[in-house]
């Protein structure tokens, strides 16, 4: 039996969309389905919570959506980063990876190492 999904932490899912769409643009199924491949499964990104995200992320400048056709022949909305959503990953990832060594020192002490 699988493991099941691990809980996003608050604020975590804007950070986790923009780094994705740090590799170039995609639909939100795409989107969706790259942070589930990602993590190995860890973390599944329902839509119900996906497209508000994306919504705010838009209304915010972070990203931008345009409709496109895809593979299959579909419309879909595609999102890309704009400039200001790079700069804003760039800023979380600077703060992640202070908060995942500060983590990392605290539970490394609590086990002994």
């Amino acid at each position: 039996m699988a493991e099941p999904s691990l809980e996003l932490l608050k604020g975590t899912l804007d950070v986790l969309i923009l780094k994705t769409l740090s590799q170039g643009a995609m639909h939100g199924y795409g989107i969706s389905r790259s942070i589930r491949e990602t993590t190995r499964e860890a973390f599944r990104v329902e839509e119900g919570a996906l497209y508000p995200a994306l919504r705010r992320l838009e209304k915010r400048g972070l990203v931008e959506a345009e409709w496109s056709v895809t593979d299959t022949g579909r419309e879909a909305r595609v999102y890309d980063l704009t400039p200001a959503g790079t700069a804003e990953l760039s800023a979380e990832l600077r703060s992640w990876h202070r908060y995942v060594e500060a983590m990392g020192r605290v539970l490394g002490a609590a086990s002994g190492s």
